[in-house]
């Protein structure tokens, strides 16, 4: 009797991408195959995202979508974070859809679907703030760098910001198990960790902080590289600026969130700093990692930003000089203490599509200003997959720069010392420097010394 198929399609953060692998190794575990497509299989799971109305509409499209490739008895389901936040109202969107499950009941997905599969329709939205998945083998889809989930939910409740309602409040794993996972990827061939958590940094397990994680995984024999994503601003303390630049694995760079270079806007978003106060936070990173390498979350056109406000966001993006930002026109999340806002505050659309645009071609020609100056300088480079277009293939400096490679002599998973040889602004390409150890690049115009 053949395996029951099923296929997974997942939106949004590096936190969904790890809780698919979760997904798919729970129904590994009982009995479910894994395919590449939905084409015909038993089980059709999409893992939701809910940061953004957009989002949110495109996941809804796809549903239509992918009823074509349904077969009789197929079952249709929703996870994550839109899954948790809708609820039973997804059930009345799309018929086709059986279950509906949010981040914390994953552990019930197998009885959840044997129950689908008989015709049931089932909405599974509770949160477990004591569930960590520990005891799941996840299966994992990248075979170079392992997703290490340290903490789930948030507790910081910004007012824009639908997370702490659709993930719960902040939760930490012990170190030993965190530890237990990082010796697990290694001996599963993988080199490079990147440590998660909606704000990662604040990880404290009741006796741990993130400093100390820091230095317990980079202990791990076989670790090679540590990454961390998202951290908050707020929660750089001196112990963890100290354990990054101590700790040799700990790749230079980090994702810093700035949402707004405006004081007065990051107050009415209850980020609890200021734009004097993330500037500090830079300026102690960089001191302790003059080598370190920034990108950042920006938020134009938050309900009562002026251009005042707005002039303040560029010119901070302009002062710290990020090598690429991810951009956003505010999103009203229904049931965020932004929907309270007076609705004449709100700013209009064609405004908010204008600094946008303008907020892109600073961050992008900033960037594409720093990376030419850089051709000709070397870099270790971690080759993690094959390009999407043309047969060349893809990698990363420690810094976080995409390189693309031609494949001779070189192979997925594999470290090499690589000159840049050309940028298209944001990427580069790249030529292997056969026989020569990599360094750092010789400092630039305009950019911070290496520091280790």
């Amino acid at each position: 009797m053949s395996r029951p198929t099923v296929y997974i399609e997942t939106y949004g953060c590096q936190m969904n991408v790890s809780d698919s692998e979760l997904m798919y190794g729970s129904l590994a575990a009982h009995g479910y195959e894994a395919v590449d497509t939905p084409d015909g299989a038993d089980v059709i799971l999409v893992n939701t995202c809910a940061i953004r109305d957009h989002a949110e509409q495109r996941v809804l499209g796809r549903l239509g979508e992918l009823r074509r490739h349904m077969k009789k008895g197929t079952v249709m389901g929703v996870a994550g974070c839109m899954a948790q936040r809708l609820g039973p109202t997804l059930l009345e969107k799309a018929r086709h859809v059986s279950l509906v499950v949010g981040p914390d009941g994953y552990r019930a997905l197998p009885q959840l679907l044997e129950g689908a599969r008989s015709g049931e329709r089932t909405t599974a939205t509770s949160f477990d703030l004591e569930e960590h998945y520990e005891d799941f083998a996840p299966r994992r889809f990248d075979k170079v760098k392992a997703w290490i989930p340290v903490q789930r939910g948030c507790d910081y409740r910004c007012t824009y910001c639908i997370v702490p309602y659709t993930r719960g409040a902040e939760r930490s794993r012990r170190l030993d198990d965190v530890v237990r996972e990082v010796e697990q990827v290694v001996r599963d061939g993988m080199s490079e960790v990147v440590l998660l958590g909606q704000t990662v940094n604040s990880y404290d397990d009741g006796t741990h902080d993130f400093a100390t994680l820091l230095r317990a995984v980079g202990r791990v024999d076989g670790v090679r590289r540590i990454r961390f994503t998202s951290p908050h601003p707020n929660d750089f303390s001196d112990a963890v600026i100290a354990a990054m630049a101590e700790v040799p694995q700990v790749c230079e760079h980090v994702h810093l969130p700035m949402q707004s270079g405006s004081s007065r806007v990051l107050k009415r978003m209850l980020r609890r700093y200021t734009r004097e106060g993330y500037r500090d936070c830079v300026a102690r990173l960089r001191a302790a990692i003059p080598s370190l390498n920034l990108t950042t979350d920006v938020i134009v056109g938050f309900p009562g930003e002026t251009d005042a406000d707005f002039e303040e966001t560029l010119s901070l993006v302009q002062e710290i000089g990020y090598e690429d930002a991810y951009t956003f026109k505010f999103s009203l999340r229904e049931g965020t203490p932004a929907e309270r806002m007076r609705p004449e505050e709100f700013v209009a659309d064609e405004v908010a599509s204008e600094r946008l645009d303008r907020l892109i071609a600073v961050v992008r020609g900033g960037a594409r200003e720093r990376n030419l100056r850089l051709l000709g300088t070397r870099h270790e480079v971690l080759v993690e997959k094959a390009a999407r277009r043309g047969e060349m293939l893809q990698g990363r400096t420690r810094d976080f720069k995409t390189v693309m490679l031609p494949p001779d002599g070189v192979a997925i998973g594999e470290y090499h010392t690589v000159e840049l040889t050309g940028t298209t602004g944001s990427t580069f390409t790249g030529a292997v420097v056969r026989d020569v150890p990599a360094r750092r690049p010789l400092p630039v115009a305009g950019a911070p010394a290496p520091a280790r």
